[in-house]
């Protein structure tokens, strides 16, 4: 190492990067063999990641077909409750979204990353005033008042979908009319899930809806790219989702992996299903009767990984309504079942807290909650 060597600015090469718009995919196209070192996520702990298969760990597969048959129905509320309170996710099948739906929203979204980078670049931006982004997931400069975190090896396309569609003319023709059609339906399931995470917490089934829970729906679909040296980098660095709840679609590739009992668990892809997870504005809503799950993506050798996560989230977070105060619903609390977290607001405190630390690890609860669980 020279002795006047200039300390390494990550910030500026964040930024760099994120001015070629080339992308990950881009990178990856150029005949890259290293990782660079925006890339680099530091000890990930691979040697201690178990496969659910040998572990003891038990995926919860919730069965909504079932849910119309009345001495069944009661039963699926309490198992979805078991779930969001022991793991944080659970897993639905016969959702009543078709498999090749499904299948087509993954290729859509593979064919948006395939096209060539000029072509995408029109797409290429962090101005959330567009409903359309294109963007790699790294720390921005910008956003970031702290030291940012390393990138992760993926891509994005985002899309705000709810309370408005974007224009179809925003929306890339290689994939517009099945993100159409995937958001129509996945908003639909996302009412329904809603409804059953209500009953599970023993309130009226369109209680969560009422408060707002199903008004904004966010989707992301992202695309890793084969990595080199999968060793020294992640598909997404371990964390907790910041809305309600997300649903999650995956191509059989695997990688997504949850923090269990502090462990990393593999939860292999299920043909046809669909991972529901909950975020921590339903954690803090429900005085922690249901937790956010932390969880990560791992990359590969082989690939691409496409996967599109779709993010009900308050109006809130998309800059509507600012002063909105997300306090514990009042039913779930007790004498012995007290608040756990200060009120917050979703642009003044959360966000706020978010983007000046860049935290990409933690939960955006944590400075939130009472110290002793009490207000003391």
């Amino acid at each position: 190492m020279e002795l006047n060597a200039s300390p390494y600015d990550l910030k500026a090469e964040l930024k760099s990067f994120d001015d070629s718009k080339q992308g990950v995919k881009g990178l990856f196209d150029s005949g890259v063999t290293k990782v660079p070192r925006i890339f680099h996520s530091g000890e990930l702990n691979h040697i201690n990641t178990v496969s659910s298969i040998v572990s003891n760990f038990n995926i919860p597969i919730i069965d909504l077909e079932v849910i119309h048959y009345p001495a069944l129905h009661v039963s699926i509320a309490s198992r979805i409750r078991s779930a969001c309170q022991k793991f944080g996710f659970f897993l639905v099948i016969n959702h009543g979204i078709p498999v090749d739906v499904l299948d087509d929203m993954i290729i859509g979204i593979r064919r948006f990353h395939e096209q060539d980078t000029e072509v995408k670049k029109q797409f290429y931006t962090r101005d959330h005033n567009n409903k359309v982004r294109y963007f790699f997931n790294g720390s921005m400069s910008d956003m970031c008042e702290d030291q940012p975190q390393p990138a992760n090896w993926r891509d994005t396309i985002e899309f705000d979908i709810c309370p408005d569609l974007p224009k179809a003319e925003e929306i890339s023709d290689v994939c517009r009319d099945i993100v159409i059609e995937y958001s129509n339906v996945l908003r639909e399931l996302g009412y329904t899930i809603f409804q059953l995470l209500s009953e599970a917490l023993g309130l009226h089934p369109f209680y969560l809806q009422e408060l707002g829970c199903a008004e904004s729906l966010h989707m992301m679909g992202h695309y890793l790219p084969p990595c080199p040296e999968p060793e020294l980098t992640m598909g997404s660095m371990k964390h907790t989702n910041s809305g309600f709840i997300n649903i999650l679609l995956q191509d059989q590739l695997g990688g997504l992996q949850v923090l269990h009992e502090n462990q990393w668990v593999d939860v292999p892809p299920v043909y046809g299903a669909l991972v529901v997870s909950i975020g921590d504005l339903l954690q803090r809503m429900t005085n922690e009767k249901f937790i956010s799950v932390t969880h990560r993506v791992t990359s590969h050798y082989i690939g691409p990984r496409i996967s599109i996560a779709g993010t009900f989230k308050s109006l809130s977070n998309t800059n509507e309504d600012e002063s909105k105060v997300y306090g514990p619903i009042k039913e779930l609390l007790s004498d012995e079942n007290r608040e756990i977290y200060k009120d917050v607001t979703i642009m003044r405190d959360l966000w706020t807290n978010y983007y000046k630390k860049c935290i990409d690890e933690e939960s955006m609860l944590l400075p939130f909650r009472f110290e002793a669980n009490n207000k003391d």
